[in-house]
């Protein structure tokens, strides 16, 4: 039985619950393909994972972070001006493609420092296996189909073969290097970090690489908006590099991802599964019924947003995320409740980095080649690539 749950407080009932019988609903077969970790796991063993992996996520960490995020994107940077040095002054790129590598070789850099070709070859094969799980993902409801002996599934599982004996290499490489050094043993099994590597190289890379094609979309159609985040970012770095202190202060660069997430969250929908009878909104389910919440429709709820709920209009933000949905805690673009995304400071610190360095640089607009499709397959896409013209400043 599948039940899906747009009202909003609802929404944010089921993901604030701490009860733990709301379980995180996965497809264990295709999961096992992308990565399980985290996000798939319930109850004791998902609190034993994100104990030890939120140290990674606190801020001083992500301090240390951002020489590697700035070297990522001022090697996109240079790729784009090299190809405007050969051009008239303006060139069409697809940013939906140069944004998958950028976000790939930044969690490359992060995750294994001086592992980075390993890390990045991980990474290509990531992407392959989305867009093979794209071409599949139409006949995903056909019971059994990702046991059928076709060229695309075969190849599935070679993928998943061949990042699991990469990411086990070094990781046994790191413990070596551990056990020299006398640091202390990890936690987790080789195989759970295996999947762990998995998830954060496809949620890091799925979720700020369409945060950012979005934002340089919708910065295309309103250049008014492009003009004002501009003007912010040389106001606090000039022409240079961006720095943690500077990017926690750049509040209009703030509001443009946030409403960005709102229009185009990552994450159309997430699910739940009741393991026990469960009351919601006055109704009893029984236990084993699928939730959908589709966050998507959460955020273009005119009750909550205003009748404006359609448009780009940033400034709804002006005074914080709770003044936008006056008072209701209803903005989910990373979930919401004691799952929240572990991952979102991260995200929004790289999405930061990368957008103030761009504007710094470039102007941008769409091309008139470009097709405003967006459509989901696990995050949010745009179906026909994202074609701007880019122009020196």
């Amino acid at each position: 039985l599948r039940m899906v749950i747009a009202e909003p407080k609802l929404v944010r009932e089921i993901l604030s619950d701490k009860s733990g019988h709301f379980e995180k609903f996965t497809n264990k077969r295709l999961g096992k393909l992308i990565a399980l970790g985290l996000a798939s796991y319930d109850g004791e063993k998902w609190a034993t994972h994100r104990r030890i992996l939120n140290p990674a996520f606190h801020l001083e960490k992500l301090k240390s972070m951002l020489p590697a995020f700035s070297t990522c994107c001022t090697e996109l940077i240079s790729s784009w001006e090299s190809k405007l040095a050969g051009s008239d002054g303006s060139h069409e790129i697809d940013i939906w493609e140069d944004f998958q590598n950028l976000t790939g070789d930044v969690i490359s850099r992060t995750s294994f420092g001086s592992s980075f070709m390993e890390g990045r070859r991980i990474f290509q094969l990531q992407a392959e296996q989305a867009e093979r799980i794209i071409k599949a993902f139409q006949y995903m409801y056909i019971p059994g189909y990702l046991f059928f002996p076709t060229e695309n599934n075969k190849r599935m599982k070679q993928i998943n073969r061949e990042i699991e004996g990469l990411l086990r290499g070094i990781i046994e490489k790191r413990e070596r290097s551990n056990k020299e050094s006398g640091a202390s043993r990890m936690r987790m099994s080789t195989e759970d970090v295996i999947e762990e590597c998995k998830l954060f190289y496809f949620a890091g890379m799925e979720t700020t690489s369409v945060l950012l094609t979005w934002t340089l979309v919708v910065l295309g159609m309103h250049p008014e908006w492009q003009d004002r985040a501009r003007e912010e970012v040389l106001s606090v770095f000039g022409k240079d590099k961006p720095n943690f202190d500077g990017l926690s202060r750049l509040k209009t660069v703030t509001m443009i991802l946030y409403e960005v997430l709102r229009l185009y969250p990552p994450a159309v929908t997430l699910n739940r599964k009741t393991s026990r009878q469960m009351q919601i909104g006055g109704i009893t389910y029984p236990a084993g019924v699928l939730l959908e919440l589709p966050i998507i429709m959460v955020h273009h709820n005119p009750d909550v947003w205003g009748k404006d709920v359609l448009e780009f209009k940033p400034e709804r933000f002006a005074e914080g995320i709770s003044k936008a949905t006056k008072d209701q805690p209803v903005f989910f673009p990373f979930g919401w409740g004691p799952r929240i995304c572990i991952g979102q400071n991260f995200a929004m610190l790289e999405a930061k980095m990368a957008l103030s360095m761009i504007l710094q640089r470039f102007e941008f607009q769409l091309s008139p080649s470009y097709t405003h499709a967006p459509y989901t397959v696990i995050t949010l896409h745009p179906q026909h690539g994202a074609q701007i013209i880019l122009k020196s400043l």
